[in-house]
């Protein structure tokens, strides 16, 4: 019988299949001198045991014919913000997608009240922003105005 983790163990394993071939198109290195695969097969490694794990020793989920998609606007909006944030980037810059995204998150999806949406969205949209880009020196897209 398919329970819904079963179905979520088996899904993601597949992704980390997935992403463990791509990574290995990458040269790997070795533990002394890791190459730009080397974290990115760990990572798909490590999600192809768990959806395993997943898949082996789950069997008290809901079966997934009994599944209700009762949250499914909510999924909807939230990939339109990944959407939105893949196309944005480059063009609005890190700290203003990553905030209109957090705007609408907090906002819209959450109803949180202004205050703490606002206070939010400016600390994690900056926050972030400052230990990325400055502290660990990752640069990230500026969009209009260095912003």
């Amino acid at each position: 019988m398919l329970s819904t983790d079963r179905v979520a163990g088996g899904i993601l394993a597949l992704i980390g299949l997935v992403g463990l071939r791509e990574s290995l198109q990458f040269p790997l290195g070795t533990m002394w001198r890791p190459g730009p695969a080397y974290m990115p097969v760990v990572l798909s490694l490590v999600l192809v045991v768990f959806g395993i794990a997943l898949l082996a020793f789950s069997g008290r989920s809901l079966p997934l014919r009994d599944l209700r998609w009762g949250e499914w606007r909510h999924a909807v909006a939230i990939f339109g913000v990944c959407a939105f944030v893949a196309l944005a980037l480059e063009h609005l810059g890190y700290r203003l997608t990553i905030g209109a995204s957090l705007l609408f998150l907090f906002g819209v999806l959450e109803r949180r009240g202004l205050v703490q949406t606002l206070v939010l969205t400016v600390a994690i949209a900056g926050g972030s922003f400052f230990l990325f880009d400055t502290t660990l020196r990752v640069p990230l897209p500026r969009g209009p105005f260095g912003l």
